[in-house]
């Protein structure tokens, strides 16, 4: 199967996880992994193929930032968030689709279900973490012709043919210029903004949960809880999103139990 991701060196040790759950749980034989980046050096880049060698076959792509100028960027938003945008333009032609994820996920159960999963005339296939009274007013604060969910895009499944053939990136640099000091979730505005209506929205809970998430859907007095046996037993990725993550001593939530498995992979 095909991985996408985008990352710099301040998220090595991130990287190296995600890839050790994959490994351990993702139910393929074969990985290739097409890693965007701009400042990964050799040894790490070494590290990584002795490591997953003859698993995870590692193809990296160095871009240059420069095809991003003028979009907004800050310390926890870096430019790497945008690669993922133009990761159709920059990819193999032979590539038909492509699993992107952040690498502040872990993978607990294979992937198969979702990285087959038919794309029914959509670019992507993805989860949102907003509820539904949100849409309208993410429509008006985004400026966007429909009101469709918003996108978290941690977890992004690439429908590349569509992709090659439909996106604009110049509409993309446009409105990160133009909007970029309204822009709060830079990356997920811009998606949503031009392409939540040519994503396939799928289960959260199953594909993309968080602790925040968790904890909202189980406030739901119409819900039939769920914890973390039903997420072992139902789930296939977290995401640790935000500044609430396992890996520090802070960390506040019960999902934290698969990074600290994925760990103990090594």
């Amino acid at each position: 199967m095909n991985l996408l991701f985008c990352v710099n060196k301040k998220l090595e040790s991130l990287f190296l996880n995600c890839i050790r759950s994959i490994t351990a749980n993702g139910g393929y034989d074969r990985y290739d992994a097409y890693v965007l980046h701009s400042d990964f050096d050799k040894t790490y880049i070494e590290m990584l193929e002795n490591t997953f060698n003859g698993t995870v076959y590692f193809h990296f792509i160095e871009m240059s930032n420069d095809m991003f100028n003028g979009f907004p960027e800050t310390e926890r938003y870096p430019k790497e968030i945008y690669y993922r945008l133009a990761a159709p333009l920059v990819l193999p032609q032979e590539l038909d689709r492509i699993l992107y994820l952040d690498v502040d996920t872990v993978v607990i159960n294979p992937l198969k279900e979702l990285y087959e999963m038919e794309f029914d005339g959509n670019y992507y296939i993805g989860c949102t973490h907003t509820r539904k009274f949100l849409t309208k007013i993410n429509q008006m604060r985004l400026q966007s012709p429909k009101a469709v969910s918003y996108i978290n895009s941690g977890v992004l499944l690439l429908n590349l043919p569509l992709l090659r053939e439909n996106l604009d990136f110049k509409e993309i640099c446009d409105y990160a210029n133009k909007r970029k000091n309204s822009l709060i979730l830079p990356d997920q505005d811009i998606l949503t903004a031009l392409y939540g209506d040519k994503v396939k929205v799928v289960d959260t809970l199953r594909y993309n949960l968080s602790d925040r998430i968790l904890v909202v859907y189980n406030a739901d007095l119409s819900h039939k809880k769920i914890d973390v046996s039903w997420e072992r037993e139902n789930g296939v990725i977290i995401l640790y999103c935000g500044k609430n993550k396992p890996c520090k001593d802070n960390y506040v939530g019960t999902l934290g139990v698969f990074y600290q498995e994925s760990k103990q992979c090594e």
